[in-house]
């Protein structure tokens, strides 16, 4: 095989995914002409039904418009050889593999961002706003933007620097020593994401004595789960949506409300969503999907090793020498049908979960509340209930409402 077939290859990919990905959004858009089934049809009334049709065309109107763009980008670099000259560009500056790398992916990222930017803007602007869900101010998005600048610098770069240092330092060992390092980092941000980076963007307090607690208390003793953090979030800084969800490992676990969920649900209604959390807690899912992400990331990590050192590799994307930022950038375009696969695995998986979450929910403690408040969240959210099976199947980490619903009678 020469540079050019192997350049060829990764552009196959890349388009074909691209045209996988819009034909199944086509399918998708077009299932909102099916009729609503019985268990959902009262839920939106001819104007609200037309609202949410008119929500996901906006949405994926501007979603085309910016994957069109970013495919051309992409075909753009590779065909006219843009990571290889970015590669030698930086080698000019500096000779530090890490200082090397950290410009790489820096560079990247500030294209990425100038890329997506008018989009995210109008997605949050325009389009949010149009349909009454944003409540971000400018102020919070800028504010929101240097945060995660500062975070990706600090974290990022210090991760991207530990893997760069070993990839040069101890070739050999690479592919295990790097599955230690990202399993480190994966156990520390499911442990304390709720205490220490969570806080960064939101306020949370603790939920309030109050009737409400005592009921989500009294179920947790009663199903003998173990919890004192039960938080309540400022979710409506940002969205009028609504969503909860379970995080940290140990006693540092805790259960997140948003503000805008407790506005929106009774009392009854919120125990039963805290008790689909539990039961994710009770049948293992957390220690289950954080098992297969770490099989997962070390088969990555493996697979990289055996074509990290490749020169077909660096060739195909126009670089001169081999280095650590090229043949990364290289390995996740060849990664990608695998990353698909592994993708729509990790959501049969987890779609089979939330209907075991649901059923927990409904044997101990009961499941009419839980039906009214997903109804409330698909409502909230102007969610299409009636999407494409092929759409679910590739996408969907939680199963349609509809499926919820019969699982639930």
């Amino acid at each position: 095989m020469t540079a050019n077939n192997l350049l060829l290859i990764i552009i196959c990919f890349v388009v074909l995914e691209f045209i996988f990905g819009k034909v199944l959004d086509f399918l998708n858009s077009k299932s909102w002409s099916n009729p609503l089934p019985r268990l959902v049809e009262d839920l939106y009334d001819k104007d609200k039904y037309s609202k949410a049709k008119n929500y996901a065309k906006d949405n994926g109107n501007i979603a085309l418009l910016s994957s069109v763009i970013s495919l051309a980008t992409i075909l753009s670099i590779l065909i006219f050889k843009g990571f290889g000259s970015l590669d030698s560009w930086i080698n000019g500056l500096t000779a530090n593999n890490i200082l090397q790398s950290l410009l790489f992916f820096g560079m990247l990222s500030l294209g990425s961002f100038i890329l997506n930017l008018p989009f995210s803007l109008y997605k949050t602007f325009v389009i949010e706003e149009k349909y009454g869900f944003n409540q971000t101010t400018l102020k919070t998005y800028i504010l929101d933007f240097f945060k995660s600048l500062m975070l990706s610098i600090l974290i990022g770069g210090a991760i991207l620097s530990a893997l760069t240092w070993v990839y040069y330092q101890l070739p050999n060992s690479f592919w295990w020593i790097a599955w230690i390092i990202m399993t480190m980092v994966s156990l520390f941000f499911a442990t304390f994401y709720t205490t220490l980076i969570l806080p960064l963007f939101n306020k949370l307090e603790p939920l309030e004595d109050g009737s409400l607690r005592k009921s989500i208390e009294s179920y947790a003793s009663k199903v003998d789960f173990p919890l004192t953090n039960i938080f309540v979030i400022d979710g409506s800084k940002r969205s009028s949506k609504a969503n909860a969800f379970f995080s940290g490992l140990g006693k540092k676990k805790a259960i997140v409300l948003y503000d805008t969920l407790m506005k929106d649900n009774t009392e009854e209604e919120l125990t039963a969503i805290l008790a689909h959390e539990v039961g994710h807690y009770k049948k293992n899912h957390i220690k289950q999907g954080m098992i297969l992400g770490v099989i997962q990331t070390g088969v990555l990590f493996f697979l990289f090793g055996l074509l990290s050192s490749s020169s077909l590799l660096v060739a195909a994307l126009g670089a001169s020498s081999n280095s650590f930022h090229i043949a990364l950038i290289g390995f996740s375009m060849l990664y990608s049908p695998i990353s698909l696969m592994t993708g729509i695995g990790m959501n049969l998986l987890s779609r089979k979960n939330e209907f075991e979450a649901d059923n927990f929910a409904k044997e101990t403690y009961n499941g009419e509340p839980l039906q009214t408040a997903l109804k409330n969240l698909s409502v909230n959210h102007l969610s299409n209930l009636t999407p494409h099976p092929s759409y679910v199947f590739v996408h969907y980490s939680h199963p349609p409402l509809i499926a919820r619903l019969e699982a639930l009678q």
